[in-house]
């Protein structure tokens, strides 16, 4: 399946969710700038808060594989697809990188918090969480999510993305309480690849989409 926009897939994300959750206590979160286009279809239509939680993908150096993310709080959160024997083997043998790079993952994350727009968790507290991606390709951003939500009270935990790769989807039964996801690919090429316009806004743009979400309710 193909989009023509990561707005248009929103709008076909948002049918699938509206019968269900237009009159629950919801709260909607994105996970990238692009996400945040998919996610406003979602938060327009069920009438809810938008926000976006910045997360920084940590990669081992040469086999890109992601070994974790860093949170907009700071908190480094290990990809659950590893077994505690790699993630030692791993630290061990790329310390120093792999702590530099989590120094400038946070450092890009606070540039960017500066902007505004980025999550409050009181906005999430008992309510619905629903998580949006624009495409999903590895799952280690997924346990960052969870990491990140760990503490807060919510009713219940749902992902929600135009497509994702088979990997994710079997992690996500696990995780999610629901999953909203049109399209699953076995062999996921990359996220672009499956919108005929791609086009993203600035941060800055997007922080002003997150603002303004009340004002497109419908």
């Amino acid at each position: 399946m193909y989009f023509e926009s990561r707005g248009d897939a929103g709008k076909q994300l948002a049918a699938k969710l509206v019968d269900k959750y237009r009159y629950e206590d919801c709260a909607v979160i994105a996970l990238s700038d692009g996400a945040v286009m998919v996610a406003e279809q979602v938060a327009a239509k069920l009438h809810c808060v938008l926000t976006m939680l910045l997360i920084e993908n940590i990669a081992i150096p040469g086999e890109g594989l992601s070994f974790g993310g860093v949170s907009q709080e700071g908190a480094f959160t290990y990809n659950s697809d590893f077994s505690q024997g790699e993630i030692d083997e791993y630290t061990s043998e790329y310390n120093g990188y792999l702590q530099e790079q989590k120094r400038v993952a946070f450092q890009a994350i606070n540039r960017l918090i500066g902007d505004g727009g980025t999550i409050n968790s009181a906005l999430l507290k008992d309510r619905h969480i629903i998580v949006i991606s624009d495409g999903l390709q590895h799952g280690a951003v997924l346990d960052v999510v969870l990491d990140f939500l760990k503490p807060i009270r919510t009713k219940s935990f749902i992902f929600a993305t135009p497509v994702a790769s088979s990997t994710v989807v079997d992690k996500l039964h696990v995780m999610a309480d629901e999953l909203y996801i049109l399209d699953v690919k076995e062999n996921y090429v990359d996220t672009d690849h499956y919108y005929t316009d791609n086009t993203v806004p600035s941060h800055e743009d997007t922080i002003d989409k997150i603002n303004k979400i009340i004002l497109n309710w419908r």
